[in-house]
Parts: C-alpha cells; structure tokens; sequence
C-alpha cells in the first residue's frame, strides 16, 4: 500500500469518485473527443450510456473492435475512428454511420492515442485491491498510456469502469504494471455487464489441412505468435497433444489455444525477451481463459509497445508468427485487411510481427489463408496473379516468408519473382493452377 494512503483512504477516495454513469456520460461536451480500447477492454455501459444524450453536434469516439452497435454511433454529429474493423463496425458503416477508418498499425494507434490527445478517456477496469489499484485486466493496447496521459493531466479526463467480471491480469512495474491508483481516476463507474467472450470460432476442413502443414513448421522451443480462428485453434491442439515443446508466448492476443499449451506442460518461456511468463498486450476468448488469467503469474499484459515492436520480436528465440490473410499474389504482396476497396478489418499487428519473426534467428513468418473464396457468389483463387488495381496491401512482398494454404506451404522468402510465382501457384487451388502458371 502506498505510504500516502491507508486502506480507508483508498475506500474513502473510491467513494469520492463513484457516480453513476449517467453522471460521467454528461461530463462529456457536446464537441468533444473520446477514447476507448477496443474489444475487451471497451466499457460497454458507458458507450451504451452516450446514446442516452441526443445533443452532440462534433463528438468524436477513437476505438475499433466493437463489441455492440452503439447506439450513439447512429446519431447525427457523432462520428467513430476506428483502428480496426470488426463485424460492428461494418454493420454500423454499412447503415450510413459515420464510421472512419485509421490505417495505422498497433503500434501507429498507440502513437495516434497520444498525439491527438482525446479530451475524454475510457476504459474497463478490474475491481480495485486493499491498495488502491485498479487493474486493466485483458487490455494493455494502444489506450493504456492514453489513459495515464488523461489521468495526469487537469484538462482531460480519465474514467473508469469497473466490471466484476474483469480479471486481474498481472503487468510490469516498469510499464505501468497495467494498473493505475485511485488517486489519478477522474470518476469512477460500476457495471453489471459481462466482459465479452468471443465465441467458439468455425472449424473447416481446409483450416485442418493448413494447420497440419503449420505445425510442421514449428520446432522446439520456438517463441510463438497465434491468435483467433480456426487455424492457429488447431495448430495450438495439435502442439499440445504432440511430441513438441518448451514453447515460449509472445502474442498480440492472449487466446484460449495459448492457455491449453500452458495446461498441456508445453510452455517454458525461456524466449530470450520477458522470459518465465507469457506477454500479450489483450485478451479475447472463453470465460475460462479469464478465470485463468486472473492473478496468473505465467501471464503478463504490457503495452503494445513491448509486445508488438519488431525490435523487440526479434530477440525471442525462434520467433513463429502466424497470422490470416484474404489475398496474396504471385509476387507475395498480402491483402489481408481489405476486401477489393471496402475496409475488412485491419493492419493491426500483421506486418510488425511478420517482420519481427522473419528477422528472428531461426524464426519463421507463417501466413495463411484458403485457397479460394467466394465472392458475389463465384468461387475465385485467393492466390491471383495481381492484386486488383488500388488494393491496399497489408504486408508488402519483401517481409514476406511461409505462405500456407490447405493445398502445402512456401517458403518465399529467398526466392526471386519468377520462382516466387511458381511457388505460389504449386499451393493454389488445382482449379486454378494453370491459369495461373501462364502469362
């Protein structure tokens, strides 16, 4: 406990900046710009709560992954910039919302968090400790510092919403600690609300194939990098009941398949960087893996700057970075966060750690994807001799290395452009090989 405060100063401060949310929503100007992580670290009452004004004439909300449609978001003079489309955030663009899109990675949306210096900042908190502190529980992203900037700062705000169901997830004194003392909370809000879940991810026939071949690519003691979906799922299945092993965990997102390896005695940590725990910088998934995580020595979640710099990548033994894509064409350029203009998702932490990994000693860059797709009801190659003219791309063709479908892997890495292509095309779907070997 802080020598400045006792356990009833802390309970006495606590109550000092309690208020209901309604209260803390209309500490909010009618032109003013707020903050707020994305997925599961949002404070959903409190996003849920702004709707309840109808007086905005130029709010701006800085999030991204959004966990419900806000109803806010629908309002005349309310605009959202997102770091990072999700189902949401389509739905809400698709029905004529003002929905704007930052094409920053993890890393640009924490710099851009700072700079612009949001009026307002928000963010999911654990209950608070016989100290004082409150925990970020499974987001230390890209608001995090964010919100310690508002916090110490007299013209900004910083408020936070403890939810019950948060778990107290462990950080590092020397990054924060992923936690911040009463003392520098403007308001404080109570919620009700579960922390989102993500739901158990499809698996198909093809994200099997691929995974076998993943898997084959993974060696001892490699430093590993998954996250949702389908694949990297199976691949962390398939690592926990093999022969493989003493695995270290140095991944953007702390997922269910991360805590069945540490379950299955298959993690050992000894990385090189953050060795004896596993770092992420958030966490989605069951209800399980919160309980896990809470109070977990094993697991620590920093800042996206610690977690997601290829700088620091790098230095993990045997860095293994899987990651999705929608696209690659025969010279490796990857789309992964578009769909031909319309924004998907986005870049978030694709290239960091698919450059953290190719730069690794003995690391490996995987990225996968189906060999095919459909598209206005047409079955078309994922692997395309050229992207369309004005695609985005998401990870350019020289930091690329294994590309995977569920037809084998390449290893493009060292190769030139005509063997590259042919490389590409041996993997893609045998519908569309010869077409793709000519011309």
């Amino acid at each position: 406990m802080s020598p400045r405060h006792t356990h009833g100063d802390v309970q006495m401060l606590y109550r000092q900046k309690l208020c209901t949310v309604r209260e803390a929503v209309d500490l909010v100007r009618i032109d003013d710009t707020v903050a707020a992580p994305i997925a599961t670290g949002q404070p959903s009452a409190f996003l849920n709560a702004l709707g309840e004004r109808s007086d905005y004439k130029n709010l701006t909300l800085f999030s991204g992954l959004l966990i419900e449609p806000y109803a806010v978001l629908q309002q005349p003079g309310v605009r959202l910039i997102s770091g990072f489309y999700g189902p949401v955030d389509r739905m809400l663009k698709s029905m004529g919302a003002k929905v704007e899109y930052l094409p920053a990675d993890f890393l640009g949306w924490e710099r851009y968090a700072r700079i612009a210096q949001p009026r307002v900042v928000v963010s999911a908190l654990a209950p608070m400790d016989e100290h004082g502190y409150l925990n970020f529980g499974l987001h230390a992203g890209a608001t995090f510092n964010a919100f310690l900037d508002a916090a110490r700062n007299p013209q900004r705000l910083a408020i936070g919403e403890v939810n019950r169901t948060m778990p107290h997830v462990l950080g590092l004194g020397r990054f924060g600690g992923n936690r911040i003392h009463i003392s520098e909370i403007d308001r404080v809000v109570e919620s009700d609300r579960s922390v989102f879940e993500l739901p158990e991810q499809p698996v198909t026939t093809e994200d099997k194939a691929i995974a076998q071949y993943v898997e084959e690519l993974i060696d001892n003691g490699a430093t590993l990098q998954i996250g949702i979906g389908g694949v990297p799922n199976i691949v962390a299945q398939l690592l926990a009941v093999g022969k493989k092993g003493d695995f270290g965990i140095h991944t953007e997102m702390m997922v269910d398949g991360i805590m069945h390896l540490h379950q299955a005695g298959k993690i050992g940590n000894h990385k090189g960087v953050y060795d004896g725990f596993s770092v992420a910088t958030f966490g989605a998934g069951s209800r399980a893996l919160y309980d896990w995580m809470d109070h977990n020595p094993e697991v620590r979640m920093l800042p996206v700057a610690q977690v997601n710099d290829p700088a620091i990548i790098r230095l993990n033994r045997r860095m293994v970075s899987i990651n999705g894509a929608l696209s690659v064409d025969l010279s490796g350029q990857v789309m992964a966060d578009t769909v031909g203009p319309r924004q998907y998702s986005g870049v978030g932490g694709h290239e960091l750690f698919v450059i953290g990994a190719h730069d690794s000693e003995g690391g490996k860059s995987v990225i996968c994807l189906h060999s095919t797709a459909r598209v206005d009801g047409k079955t078309v190659s994922s692997i395309v001799k050229h992207l369309p003219c004005g695609t985005p791309v998401s990870t350019p063709r020289h930091h690329v290395q294994y590309i995977v479908t569920e037809y084998g892997a390449a290893n493009i890495g060292m190769l030139t452009d005509g063997e590259r292509a042919h490389a590409l095309a041996a993997i893609a779907h045998p519908d569309f090989r010869d077409d793709l070997q000519t011309g």
